[in-house]
C-alpha cells in the first residue's frame, strides 16, 4: 500500500489519576473530543489508565475487557486508530502492553520489552519477545514504551525487502523528570541513526509515588529538526507527517544502505 500523502496526528499530553482507571477513561474521552476529527491517530502515555504503578496483580486486566472495549469504542467514534499502554494479564502473566486499535475494532499490540529494574518494573511485569510494525494509511510504524527509547540496537530500522522497515518510530512514556535531558536528547537521535520521524508522548504532574514528569512531549524529523515540542503542562497538539519529504531525503541521502545486518534473539 502506498504511503497517503500526510499522516496527521494528535498528542495528548496529561496528568492521571493514580490507580483510578474510571477517572481516567472519563478524563482522557473529554480531551478526545478537543481534537478535530479527521486524525489519523492518537498517541496517549504509558499506562495510562492507570499511571506507571507496579502493583500489576491489583490493576492488570485480561484483554477485551475495559481499557480495550473504551479504546475501541473512542477509536470507533473518533474514526481513527488510538494507542497507548495499559497493564495487561495474559495466561497468568503481567505485561506493559503498548494497544494499536483501529477503528474497525482490530486490536494490536507490542509488550514493552526493556523493563525499568531501578523501579522493579522487571520484577512485577514479563518483557515483550516480539516487535511488530504497525500499518496506518501506508505508513509503516514501529512501537515503543519509555525505556526502550535508551536502547536502540532493538529499535534499529534494518531493511526488509530492500526498504526500510518503518517510517515513524514513537514512544509511550512516563519519563521522569529528573532524566529528562535524556528524552530531549534520544528522541532526535533516534529519527537521525533510522531515517525516520520520531514521536514521544509523556505525563506531567506527579505520581502517587512522588515522581514528578513535566512532559516535554515532542516529534522530530528524519534529520532530527523538532517539528512539535509540548514543553510542561497538560496539553494537545495536532499535526502532520509529510510522505514526500521522507523518501526524497531517503533518496538524496540513503544512509540506510551502508547500514550493518544482524539478528536480534
Amino acid at each position: 500500500m502506498i504511503k497517503s500523502p500526510q499522516l496527521k496526528i494528535a498528542l495528548v499530553q496529561t496528568n492521571l489519576y493514580w490507580k483510578d482507571k474510571v477517572a481516567n477513561l472519563a478524563m482522557l474521552e473529554e480531551k478526545m473530543w478537543e481534537i478535530d476529527n479527521g486524525v489519523d491517530l492518537i498517541i496517549l502515555p504509558e499506562m495510562f489508565p492507570t499511571g506507571f504503578s507496579m502493583d500489576a496483580a491489583e490493576l492488570a486486566e485480561p484483554m477485551n475487557l475495559n481499557v480495550c472495549k473504551w479504546m475501541r469504542q473512542m477509536a470507533a467514534q473518533k474514526n481513527c486508530t488510538l494507542t497507548g499502554s495499559a497493564i495487561i494479564q495474559v495466561e497468568g502473566k503481567f505485561y506493559n502492553r503498548l494497544l494499536w486499535v483501529s477503528p474497525d475494532g482490530m486490536i494490536q499490540h507490542y509488550d514493552k520489552r526493556h523493563l525499568f529494574r531501578m523501579a522493579d518494573e522487571d520484577q512485577s511485569f514479563s518483557a515483550g519477545e516480539r516487535l511488530p510494525i504497525f500499518e496506518l494509511n501506508g505508513w509503516k510504524i514501529c512501537p515503543q514504551v519509555c525505556y526502550d527509547l535508551r536502547f536502540p540496537v532493538f529499535s534499529r530500522n534494518r531493511m526488509v525487502d530492500g526498504q526500510l522497515a518503518y517510517d515513524l518510530i514513537f514512544y509511550v512514556a512516563s519519563w521522569p523528570a529528573a532524566r529528562v535531558s535524556a528524552w530531549d536528547a534520544l528522541l532526535p537521535a533516534r529519527a537521525i541513526e533510522n531515517l525516520s520521524y520520531s514521536i514521544g508522548v509523556n505525563r506531567v504532574e506527579a505520581d502517587g509515588n512522588g515522581v514528578l514528569y513535566n512532559g516535554h512531549s515532542a516529534a522530530y524529523d528524519f534529520k532530527g529538526n523538532q517539528l512539535e515540542f509540548l514543553e510542561e503542562g497538560e496539553k494537545i497538539t495536532v499535526f502532520n507527517l509529510e510522505a514526500e519529504a521522507l523518501d526524497s531525503y531517503r533518496e538524496k541521502f540513503p544512509a540506510w544502505m551502508d547500514s550493518d545486518n544482524f539478528l536480534i534473539k
